[in-house]
């Protein structure tokens, strides 16, 4: 067994050795390409999705130089057609193109020399299987092994455009990288001939420009549209629910922390990686983003393409977005509008997409999380910057009870950019109130409409857990009384929702007058 020919089953058997989550059903997907016009799957998902876990998984089921019956028997393909029929019984070349990079940059050589590390890898490991192939290139050799042994390969490449993005602008490299996967994939003479099935998997779909066509016939499954991939993109709520139940961990929190991603007919799926994190170390929290999973959320929010700051902001405090993601052009470069960073987002899993609305929100409390951090960050520019720190200072009066200095800091952020054009209604205030108090989502839980009492509160701002910080509950008014909005909420008992809080809530009513055009603010405690 090589490294990359014919590796074997032993990743995946590490993999069985910790706590599992069968997802074997994605072999019958592959299965049933095998042999066919739709033998090339690429798969596009964001880091730390268990790309990985399945390249393993796959070398494993299809190496004919192992019997992985073992591994499988009793495992969901193991009640498929077909799961015979299949295993062991292919070569198979296993490439993650990051080590690769790796490598290189350990010798220090340029990132021009990785198609040809790739090439000569994979012909070294060939010829000391088969020595009799030495001399031929490597597609004769690759011909000459099938014809030898009657045994067709399945390619599996995992993180197959990290050389792309890691090379943007350097067209050379990409040129003489696609040329090799060309030759692989695009080769009539070649092609049909050695591939029974590809599986690759990258972070971007595979770029629409002409330039990059050399796998345009892969099909793709990109996080948009997973289609029947979708159950493997991560964990399903049956999936994460089995596992804190086995864990002894509350399911409620971890679906806070880690839902957010749905598909049509699927429902909710979780990251996997965070998930297991989660029960291995017996406590939930944000660990997705402290691995290189993560590009720099700053890098593009500066950008600030037709208001991009903006547009963070409304996500921040828990908007849905509308976005175009036709025009991305599946790169980490090129960037015409606020949608296509938007789309490029979506795809590295800071926001989740509803193709439904075709809308675009934060997934989750882990997610949300590094969103937060931006809002201490002094590295955005000084027109944000000064909304975050009104933002701030509206928070501090807030709890300090100083209705005055409310009133004045929202109007003041009312005639900012950030402020509907048409302020004529409760949802106008609304709208404005939610961007005045984005600095409150470092430190609370925002919930809106929150049924309580004999009503429905407007904004309830809830203390993140081991705060000192009081409970805020908001009401709002459109020409009636900032104190009428106070009354509202102690005559109907929003603060009950909060019974098991324990600690103070902060009662504050904000109403506009249309006819004076001011804002004012009644704030009370309990």
């Amino acid at each position: 067994m090589g490294t990359y020919f014919n590796p074997g089953n032993e990743g995946f058997q590490k993999i069985l050795q910790t706590e599992y989550v069968d997802k074997t059903g994605l072999i019958t997907l592959i299965n049933n390409t095998v042999g066919t016009m739709d033998m090339l799957t690429c798969i596009s998902r964001p880091r730390r999705f268990g790309k990985s876990y399945a390249a393993k998984m796959l070398s494993a089921y299809y190496d004919c130089s192992c019997d992985s019956h073992k591994l499988f028997d009793g495992k969901e393909i193991a009640r498929t057609k077909g799961y015979l029929k299949h295993m062991n019984q292919y070569h198979v070349l296993n490439l993650d193109i990051t080590s690769f990079i790796s490598e290189a940059a350990g010798k220090a050589l340029p990132l021009f020399d990785v198609p040809g590390m790739i090439l000569d890898a994979v012909y070294r490991e060939l010829t000391e299987s088969y020595p009799e192939l030495e001399g031929k290139s490597l597609t004769d050799a690759l011909i000459g092994c099938v014809e030898k042994t009657g045994r067709e390969f399945v390619f599996i490449i995992d993180e197959w455009d990290v050389l792309i993005r890691e090379a943007k602008g350097d067209g050379a490299v990409q040129k003489r990288y696609l040329n090799l996967l060309r030759g692989w994939f695009k080769n009539n003479s070649f092609t049909p001939k050695v591939v029974a099935a590809a599986y690759m998997t990258g972070i971007l779909p595979i770029k629409k420009d002409g330039s990059q066509s050399a796998i345009s016939d892969f099909l793709e499954y990109p996080i948009f549209d997973p289609g029947a991939f979708a159950e493997f993109t991560g964990f399903t709520e049956a999936e994460v629910r089995a596992l804190c139940e086995g864990n002894g961990m509350s399911f409620g929190e971890a679906r806070s922390w880690y839902d957010g991603y749905d598909f049509p007919g699927v429902g909710a799926v979780y990251n996997p990686y965070s998930v297991m994190m989660a029960m291995r170390k017996k406590k939930f929290g944000s660990y997705w983003q402290k691995t290189s999973a993560a590009e720099s959320l700053m890098t593009y929010i500066n950008m600030d393409f037709e208001g991009m700051q903006e547009i963070i902001s409304r996500l921040i405090s828990g908007e849905e977005i509308e976005v175009d993601t036709d025009s991305f052009e599946n790169d980490f470069e090129t960037f015409k509008s606020r949608d296509d960073v938007l789309t490029l987002l979506i795809h590295l899993g800071y926001l989740t997409w509803n193709e439904e609305d075709g809308t675009a929100h934060i997934p989750n409390e882990e997610v949300r999380a590094e969103f937060r951090k931006i809002l201490k960050s002094r590295d955005v520019n000084s027109k944000w910057m000064d909304l975050i720190s009104r933002s701030r200072k509206l928070l501090e009066d807030t709890l300090a009870g100083d209705g005055g200095k409310v009133a004045r800091t929202i109007e003041e952020i009312r005639s900012t950019q950030y402020a509907p054009t048409f302020y004529n209604n409760e949802q106008a205030l609304r709208y404005v109130v939610k961007f005045a108090y984005l600095a409150a989502m470092d430190q609370y839980l925002k919930i809106e409409e929150l049924p309580s009492g004999k009503g429905i509160a407007d904004v309830v701002f809830l203390p993140r857990r081991n705060s000192l910080l009081p409970a805020l509950v908001v009401e709002l008014k459109w020409n009636k009384s900032s104190e009428g909005a106070v009354g509202q909420i102690k005559e109907r008992n929003y603060p009950a929702v909060l019974k098991d809080y324990g600690g103070e809530i902060v009662m504050a009513g904000i109403n506009y007058d249309p006819k004076t055009k001011e804002h004012s603010c009644v704030i009370e405690r309990m």
